[in-house]
């Protein structure tokens, strides 16, 4: 990847025909969780099929958006967002954004492809006149955690578990 350069990335809006190809990297995405906290669910076996079917249902909806990223001919990368609004009965909170996924393939990061997925979506929250999006990242994901701090993230709530021990029935 000599000379290789975000310049020569494409971002654009996904098709139906790149919906296995997500899948895959989204495969992929679980594991890299599963590796980093075997706490986090792994997919199961049918778990891409399902991603790709979902995603193709959603390429139309005007409440989701998925762009991709390609280099090199193929899809190196994706981001998938949705616009989220409380039941105003309970929620006094505008609709906002959220980030559901993002993933780059491994030999692409650090190149400013994420950045490039990000700002795409960003701008297309914006189109919806949203004022901000959300997203979860991993705890043990450190290089997550700094690529949104980079962007100018910062938490907002923490979530934690406790595990119960059945013998005890206490956390």
């Amino acid at each position: 990847m000599d000379g290789w350069s975000v310049d020569e990335v494409l971002i654009r809006p996904a098709t139906v025909e790149d919906t296995k190809t997500i899948a895959e990297m989204w495969s992929r995405l679980v594991e890299y969780h599963r590796k980093l906290d075997p706490d986090l669910p792994p997919a199961t076996e049918d778990g891409p099929q399902r991603y790709a079917r979902s995603l193709a249902e959603r390429i139309d909806d005007s409440h989701t958006c998925t762009y991709v990223a390609e280099g090199d001919g193929k899809l190196i990368g994706y981001v998938l967002g949705v616009v989220v609004d409380f039941p105003p009965e309970m929620f006094q909170q505008e609709p906002s954004g959220f980030l559901a996924d993002i993933y780059v393939e491994e030999g692409y990061r650090r190149f400013g492809v994420g950045r490039a997925l990000v700002n795409a979506l960003a701008e297309w929250f914006k189109a919806r006149n949203l004022n901000y999006f959300e997203w979860h990242v991993a705890a043990h994901n450190q290089a997550g955690v700094q690529f949104w701090k980079a962007l100018g993230g910062r938490e907002v709530m923490l979530r934690m578990r406790a595990d119960l021990d059945q013998e005890d029935n206490a956390p």
